[in-house]
C-alpha cells in the first residue's frame, strides 16, 4: 500500500487531530490512550510451523505490546479452512502454534491464547456483519483480488474466503478492539473493519470502539532465496529448526550476485545476509560491511556468522520450545483456560449486541 493510500485513510472527514485517525503508530499510543491501555487482537492461521519471519514481523512486536496494552491472542482455525479444507489436523496444529508463542514470550496469563472455534459467539456476529456488507464491497477488496490472482481460484472462491474480511472484523469487534497490529499492506483490512463498527453503531446504538491499525516496526523478512518469505514456497527458516538445520539453509542462500567469490567487493545493500545481519548482528554489522565491500569477507563466512547470531538469539526460545512439546496437555489447559476468559469478554459483547438490536 503506497503512503498516499495511507494518508488517504488516516483522513477521517478531514479531521487532523491525532484522536480521529485511523491509523495509529507506536509514538502515538501515549498521547491517544493516556488514560487506559487499549485492547489489541492479534492473530494468526494455524497452517504449519512458524518461521522467523513470523518472529520479526509479528510474535516478536506483540511481546513488546504486552507491556502497553491488554492482548488477546486469536488462533484463526475458522480461517484456516478457507484455503484447506481439511480439519483433522487443526487441533495438533493450534497446539503447535500455541507453543510456538509461548515459546517467543507471550505470556498467556496476561495475555489469553485461544482457539476461535471454541467461542462460538464469532460465528453469531459473522452472520450479523453479513447483513451489513455488500458483495460488490467484498469484491473490491484489494487482498481478495490478490488472493484470487495468486491462487488462481476465481471460479472456485468460496463464499467463506470472499467473506473472511466479515469474520476478521467479526474477530476483532468481537472482543472491542482498539487496535489491530498490521503492516501497511494490510492497513485495508483494517478499514472494513472500521466500517462494520460504523454501520453497527449506526443501525441500532454504539457498541463497537471505531477500531484503528496500529502500525509498529512490522519489517518483511526475505526468505534465503531472496523472495517473500512462504512456507508454501519452502525458503523458510523455522523457528523450531536446530542450529545444524539453521546454518544448512543459509549456505544456498541468496547473496550479491557480483561477489562471486572471497576477494570479489560486494554490495551489502542488496544482499539478503546483510539484512539478516541488520537483525541478529546489529553491533557487527559495521565489521560485516567492511568486509564484504573490501572482498576481505566471503559470503561462506558471512553466512556462517549469521547462522551463529540467529542460533544464539533462537537458543533459549528453542529450549522452551522443547520443553513445552514435550507436554502437549499443559499447552491444551492453556488454551482453555485463555478460551474460558475469552467466552466472557465474547459473552458481554454479544449481550450488547442483542440488547442494541433489541432481541430477546
Amino acid at each position: 500500500m503506497s503512503q498516499t493510500e495511507i494518508k488517504r485513510i488516516e483522513k477521517i472527514e478531514g479531521s487532523e487531530s491525532i484522536h480521529d485517525k485511523a491509523v495509529i503508530r507506536k509514538e502515538d499510543l501515549a498521547t491517544v490512550y493516556s488514560k487506559k491501555k487499549p485492547r489489541i487482537l492479534s492473530g494468526m492461521r494455524p497452517t504449519g510451523k512458524l518461521h522467523i519471519g513470523h518472529f520479526v514481523g509479528a510474535l516478536e512486536p506483540w511481546v513488546k505490546l504486552q507491556d502497553i496494552a491488554e492482548n488477546f491472542h486469536l488462533i484463526a482455525d475458522y480461517h484456516a479452512l478457507t484455503t484447506n479444507l481439511d480439519s483433522s489436523h487443526l487441533t495438533d496444529l493450534s497446539i503447535d502454534m500455541a507453543i510456538d508463542w509461548i515459546a517467543a514470550g507471550i505470556d498467556p496469563e496476561h495475555a489469553p491464547i485461544f482457539r476461535q472455534s471454541q467461542i462460538k459467539e464469532h460465528a453469531e456476529l459473522f452472520l450479523i456483519f453479513s447483513m451489513l456488507i455488500t458483495k460488490n464491497r467484498l469484491e473490491r477488496n484489494p487482498a481478495v483480488k490478490d488472493q484470487v490472482r495468486d491462487l488462481g481460484i476465481d471460479e472456485r472462491m468460496t463464499f467463506g474466503h470472499l467473506g473472511y474480511p466479515v469474520l476478521q472484523a467479526a474477530d476483532i469487534l468481537l472482543y472491542r478492539g482498539d487496535l489491530v497490529p498490521v503492516g501497511e499492506d494490510q492497513v485495508p483490512h483494517v478499514e472494513i473493519t472500521r466500517e462494520f463498527a460504523r454501520d453497527f453503531n449506526n443501525h441500532y446504538g454504539n457498541v463497537f470502539p471505531i477500531t484503528r491499525a496500529f502500525l509498529s516496526e512490522f519489517p518483511r523478512l526475505p526468505g534465503v532465496d531472496g523472495k517473500r518469505m512462504s512456507k508454501s514456497v519452502g525458503n523458510t527458516i523455522l523457528i523450531s529448526d536446530s542450529a545444524e538445520d539453521t546454518q544448512k539453509k543459509l549456505k544456498p542462500a541468496f547473496t550479491d550476485p557480483q561477489k562471486a567469490r572471497k576477494g570479489d567487493p560486494g554490495r551489502p545493500e542488496v544482499c539478503l545476509i546483510y539484512s539478516y545481519h541488520q537483525k541478529w548482528n546489529a553491533d557487527g554489522t559495521e565489521e560485516i560491511y567492511a568486509g564484504c565491500t573490501s572482498g576481505a569477507l566471503g559470503c561462506v563466512d558471512c553466512k556462517k556468522k549469521v547462522g551463529e547470531k540467529i542460533n544464539e538469539s533462537f537458543e533459549p526460545i528453542r529450549e522452551k520450545r522443547k520443553a513445552l512439546e514435550q507436554n502437549p496437555q499443559q499447552v491444551m489447559q492453556i488454551l482453555i483456560n485463555g478460551e474460558d476468559r475469552a467466552r466472557a469478554v465474547a459473552a458481554e459483547t454479544m449481550k450488547q449486541v442483542h440488547d442494541a438490536m433489541k432481541f430477546g
